[in-house]
């Protein structure tokens, strides 16, 4: 699916470009992207212009919605088939995202982007093949790309946030030439995928699944022995768990996560929000 090129706007953003022409000024200067970029805005009486296209006023946007310009006209960036999926702005810019009104990735400290570069770093990609199972909206591609990784190999089973993904300035699309072709995403479950995946054939891997309540087949004991066989001797595994309280759990999730990944084959350990683990030599 092509990448969307237009302006993406939340009601912040539209009040600050109505303050600037109510001023009398005839060009603001902002991101309408998110904070990818900052360029200028011409303002007009009936539209406003940006990469050389003029694009009509909104008349009112939603609180905590980004809004995309379509057939229809502006509306929000979600979508609904059995569960309302959205993107979501932050103060940092990079979005996240939401399904009933869950938000999918950390957003309380740091921005979501800046999140997965830290994570990412602890499986060290720059040259090696990696294996991210529920690629989202493709900050774990992102900055194992932009290190330097040889290939990335990406899952993602939800239709809806693939879709997201066009929208999203900050997802990293698999056709952009900038990436060289490294970067193949699949629209699969990887808890059925991984059965085709080779043996021995990721030098590290980026596991962030759904929580566990959503999502119990991806914290298997099943799921970890097949990663610990596509997986090479030695190689480096980050399993995002969060936080949960296990004073209303009941549970050690990460604890949990790290004794399953034991049994596997992998030596574990806690670290960031999460398990880092490396593959033992059989």
């Amino acid at each position: 699916m092509p990448h969307y090129s237009g302006p993406l706007l939340t009601r912040q953003l539209l009040d600050a470009l109505r303050a600037a022409r109510a001023a009398g000024c005839d060009q603001w200067h902002g991101s309408l992207d998110l904070g990818k970029s900052v360029r200028p805005v011409a303002l007009r009486p009936d539209a406003f212009e940006w990469h050389d296209r003029r694009w009509p006023w909104p008349e009112q946007l939603k609180d905590r919605t980004i809004h995309v310009h379509d057939t229809e006209g502006w509306v929000p960036a979600a979508r609904f088939s059995g569960s309302l999926i959205k993107l979501v702005p932050t103060e940092w810019g990079p979005p996240t995202f939401e399904i009933d009104g869950i938000k999918m990735l950390p957003t309380a400290r740091t921005s979501p982007y800046e999140d997965a570069r830290r994570k990412v770093a602890l499986v060290a990609p720059a040259g090696k093949n990696i294996l991210d199972t529920c690629g989202g909206l493709g900050y774990f591609a992102a900055h194992c790309l932009a290190a330097g990784a040889a290939r990335v190999l990406s899952f993602e089973k939800n239709p809806d946030v693939l879709w997201l993904r066009t929208l999203n300035p900050w997802s990293p699309c698999p056709d952009d030439p900038g990436n060289g072709g490294r970067l193949q995403l699949t629209h699969a479950d990887i808890s059925q995928a991984i059965a085709d995946i080779p043996d021995a054939s990721a030098d590290a891997v980026l596991h962030d699944p759904p929580r566990f309540g959503i999502a119990g087949e991806l914290y298997s004991q099943a799921f970890y022995d097949q990663l610990a066989r596509v997986l090479r001797p030695n190689g480096r595994l980050f399993h995002y768990t969060g936080s949960p309280n296990r004073l209303t759990s009941g549970r050690d999730v990460p604890r949990e996560v790290a004794r399953r990944l034991e049994t596997a084959g992998f030596k574990a350990e806690l670290a960031l929000d999460g398990v880092l683990a490396v593959r033992r030599r059989r």
